[in-house]
């Protein structure tokens, strides 16, 4: 009985999502062949042992013989009957196991190849936790109710008529009194769950606060210790347990008193039906089998009724998990990349903005009238304060994002003549925050140039310095990188993922604060290891230690969108504007910290 999200649009997200069974209806029709009748031979079952009861009591209270062979008979039935109940149950769950995994199998690829087709903005817009529950959690829950909820929708509903239709044939007065109680049983279901729905949402949400201060905990815990924060997260811990412990207590409790107040009423009805069944037998109007069948209906019709509460949740659940899907599949996709037949191998790494306009949003511009030249093999450092757009450049030249206005040139060619596999084939880059996959060190390296050799990927790791590092590890270049395996610092880190661009050997080179997380030792090997690398390579260096960027060729000072100052080092101390500022303000904060 927990509580669940409705979707916004339950028939136009059930048709769709029955889209998607529609390749296997064949199979799901056996299914519901198999279902029908797997539960009709237990629905019959009742009462061909009703009848065997009865054989024994008319044969003792007429004083004849039992009649074994008719019983024998009976209980042959029986045994068939339950043989292929069984039979039919393995079947259909052997089928619909087949039908929800491909099912699911389809449509997590749908979902895996829509995100790989979806441009950055979905990703800038959307966190990251939320695309994963839609990947994951979402699909999941939809594995489970196609599982489950459609074999027990099909069982459900042909055990209730199927009962009700047995119960109608043997007396229709018991019958009458059977189902007396199942509105009864409904009122106390839906009365419990509206009060135990309330302390459920609550229990959700106190979960949600105290999985939330654990992740903090834990991810901050340098932190905690640092500022000896230890007893007053404790505190707040307790104070959250026991919010959880109260909210959980009562809907536990209270959905759990459930249960024991149907079968109450259910035992109620059990009485009814053998007082009534007792009057009946008798007065001759039924036979004492029949009223046995009874009880045993009685006890089974309780049984699906309740399990198709359950299952509405489930649907429901499901249903809002596929809408969720199906507004990821419908979002809207980057532009198809023309076909090109630019060879990128002949073209060199000359880049050039000519007014170039553009705003994440509609009337709300990052880059205002951009005009840049830069020849090949040139080292373009940038700098400017946050929000300047000096990321918004580079997700330009890397085409995540396509101008607003305005052009963009490789070579004299616009970036919209290359296709987006060809654009960013001409790119690496090393960006501050480190991105490595559960692999080794060697496939890691390696993931800049797919077909390298042993001797590449070395010679790779050795420019960006990290080959001693490596061969002090338990398995070298084999050693694997995860959340179980060795721990690198960050620095370490930041060397792989140079040596990751070292190898790819671009034509132009994008550094986003590359040496930001390693030491000054460490930073000036790699700044000689990245001035070969620069070598006849167009390079673009993000930087906000401006002391690294003395030698570029060209800085350009970000404000606002635009361009306020351009030149080398000295050109713009000399203009003693806002790159001067800048500049002398970091070295007075420098000296005051070496002094």
């Amino acid at each position: 009985m927990m509580p669940v999200e409705k979707p916004k649009e339950f028939k136009k997200t059930l048709l769709r999502l029955l889209r998607y069974l529609q390749p296997r209806s064949k199979q799901i029709v056996f299914v519901a062949f198999a279902a029908v009748l797997s539960t009709l031979f237990n629905v019959i079952s009742p009462k061909l042992l009703g009848d065997a009861t009865s054989s024994i009591f008319e044969s003792f209270m007429a004083g004849t013989a039992i009649d074994f062979s008719f019983i024998g008979q009976l209980l042959i039935m029986l045994l068939f009957l339950y043989a292929f109940s069984s039979v039919f149950a393995f079947l259909q769950q052997y089928i619909m196991a087949g039908v929800s995994q491909w099912t699911i199998a389809e449509l997590r690829q749908e979902v895996s190849e829509k995100l790989a087709r979806l441009p950055l903005q979905y990703y800038d817009q959307h966190s990251h936790g939320d695309i994963l529950s839609r990947a994951v959690n979402d699909i999941d829950n939809i594995s489970a109710s196609l599982q489950n909820a459609l074999t027990q929708v099909i069982t459900s509903v042909i055990s209730v008529v199927g009962i009700i239709i047995m119960m109608l044939i043997i007396s229709p007065l018991l019958t009458v009194v059977v189902l007396l109680t199942v509105p009864l049983s409904g009122v106390v279901v839906h009365y419990i769950t509206s009060i135990s729905q309330k302390h459920f949402k609550r229990q959700q949400e106190e979960l949600g606060n105290i999985n939330g201060h654990v992740e903090e905990m834990i991810s901050g815990h340098h932190i905690v210790k640092a500022f000896g924060y230890e007893d007053k997260a404790v505190e707040e811990f307790d104070a959250i347990n026991d919010r959880l412990y109260n909210a959980g207590w009562r809907a536990q409790f209270i959905s759990g008193i459930m249960m024991p107040l149907v079968t109450f009423i259910g035992n109620i009805g059990y009485v009814l039906v053998c007082i009534v069944g007792g009057l009946l037998v008798v007065s001759g109007n039924v036979r004492i089998g029949d009223v046995q069948a009874f009880v045993q209906y009685s006890q089974q019709i309780s049984h699906p009724m309740s399990q198709m509460a359950a299952i509405a949740n489930m649907i429901q659940t499901a249903i809002a998990s596929a809408e969720r899907i199906f507004k990821l599949l419908d979002e809207e996709e980057e532009a198809p990349d023309k076909h090109s037949n630019l060879d990128i191998e002949s073209i060199g790494g000359s880049i050039a903005f000519e007014h170039v306009r553009f705003g994440y949003k509609k009337g709300e511009p990052i880059i205002n009238d951009m005009t840049i030249d830069v020849k090949e093999g040139q080292t373009v450092a940038i700098v400017g304060p946050t929000g300047a757009g000096k990321t918004t450049l580079i997700n330009l030249l890397m085409r995540f994002y396509d101008v607003n206005q305005g052009a963009i040139r490789i070579q004299g060619h616009s970036l919209n003549d290359f296709s987006r596999e060809q654009v960013r084939i001409m790119f690496a880059m090393v960006l501050q925050d480190t991105w490595l996959f559960n692999g080794t060190i060697r496939d890691n390296i390696a993931y800049g140039k797919a077909d390298a050799s042993e001797q590449e990927i070395i010679a790779a790791a050795k420019g960006a310095h990290a080959d001693d590092f490596i061969r002090t590890l338990p398995q070298g270049y084999n050693t694997m990188l995860g959340e179980d395996a060795v721990n690198l610092s960050q620095g370490q880190r930041q060397l792989l993922t140079i040596a990751r661009a070292i190898l790819a050997n671009p034509k132009i080179l994008i550094l986003d604060e590359a040496t930001s997380s390693v030491d000054t030792r460490t930073e000036m090997n790699i700044q000689k290891a990245m001035g070969q690398l620069m070598q006849g390579c167009t390079s673009f260096v993000i930087a906000h230690r401006l002391s690294t960027i003395r030698d570029a060729d060209l800085i350009l000072v970000m404000n606002r969108g635009d361009i306020i100052e351009q030149g080398t080092h000295e050109q713009l101390l000399k203009q003693k504007g806002f790159y001067a500022d800048l500049y002398n303000s970091q070295f007075s904060l420098n000296h005051i910290v070496e002094s």
